[in-house]
């Protein structure tokens, strides 16, 4: 049994070392300049997180050998680049019948597809999963345990998947029949974890960490509805249980995105500092784009998408947030 993780970010090489016992082959594929010669020669990285690969993991650039004969493709590379490189799978002749389960959170801006939808896009005949939940990698490397949920149309193969990936007591895995919940739900969290950064750093308390999580989640909840997802799956593992960790942990990207914006700096200056990919960023103008198309409110991530992309003050933002018309709350069950 064969796993190729394509990617070799933080998550990519989590998931190989947490997977590896699983599988008596696992390779690793990376673009070349991804590939450093600490990586390719003694299997380990130092930054931005520490991995310590097994002897038998393969790292490779050449994704034709990387996906021969893989079982399962986990696909865990920035969202910018799902598209690119389905285009390059399909050119290396990846097969109908391989799953190739998707490990990213976002959306694609262009279009405001879903990634398994890009994917389908690229590949329509392909088996496609998702996986999303509450995985901060770096917990996951220390060995704390946490579950996570494997999406996917025929339940079949989100069994596979979930029998094949589960690892005891430290990676639980459920199944799910509700594609389109498990993405968005695990995708707009993000921009919510900035939010929840933001307002840790500008020290304005837990009852307003509480408001805005539980404001946003209503924002998630809206949207995703509205796309045809399950209000059970939002509250499931890839809806608050990702919201509740990501929006607590400065392990999580987003969240150290938010605290940055809180202390008054530049998303350039953050993003470099930062030295890796926060999907919450291009999400904050995502939802903002879907929700102007299915016009519906968001001022949680209306907000954040201006703390991002304008020269908006963080005291701005709050009066924004907190002087809004009064209004009901609104209930989904």
């Amino acid at each position: 049994m064969k796993l190729t993780v394509l990617g070799a970010g933080c998550w990519g090489l989590t998931l190989a070392w947490l997977l590896t016992e699983n599988f008596d082959d696992v390779t690793v594929w990376g673009r070349d300049r991804d590939i450093t010669e600490e990586l390719s020669k003694n299997k380990h990285c130092s930054k931005p997180l520490e991995v310590q690969l097994a002897d038998k993991v393969e790292i490779t650039s050449d994704l034709k050998s990387a996906i021969d004969n893989a079982d399962i493709i986990l696909l865990v590379v920035a969202t910018s680049g799902i598209r690119p490189v389905c285009e390059q799978l399909k050119q290396a002749g990846i097969k109908d019948s391989q799953i190739l389960v998707n490990a990213s959170k976002g959306i694609e801006l262009s279009s405001l597809m879903r990634m398994s939808e890009v994917i389908k896009d690229v590949l329509p005949n392909q088996t496609v999963a998702v996986l999303s939940g509450p995985t901060l990698a770096k917990e996951v490397l220390q060995g704390k345990p946490t579950a996570a949920c494997v999406a996917c149309e025929d339940l079949k193969v989100a069994e596979f998947v979930q029998k094949k990936c589960t690892v005891t007591s430290k990676f639980r895995l459920y199944t799910n029949p509700d594609v389109i919940g498990v993405e968005l739900g695990g995708s707009l969290k993000n921009v919510i974890a900035i939010a929840s950064g933001f307002a840790h750093e500008m020290g304005l308390g837990d009852n307003c960490t509480g408001s805005l999580l539980t404001r946003g989640m209503a924002e998630i909840v809206r949207v995703s509805l509205k796309l045809g997802a399950k209000p059970s799956t939002l509250y499931g593992l890839s809806g608050i249980g990702d919201l509740i960790a990501t929006c607590s942990s400065p392990m999580s990207r987003n969240y150290t995105v938010g605290a940055m914006l809180g202390k008054g700096k530049k998303i350039d200056d953050i993003l470099a500092e930062l030295g890796s990919v926060a999907e919450g960023v291009k999400t904050s103008k995502a939802i903002c784009d879907l929700a102007k198309k299915l016009d519906i409110e968001v001022p949680v991530s209306s907000a954040i998408y201006e703390a991002v992309y304008t020269d908006i003050t963080p005291t701005q933002i709050l009066d924004k947030l907190m002087n809004r018309k009064l209004k009901a709350e609104e209930s989904y069950i």
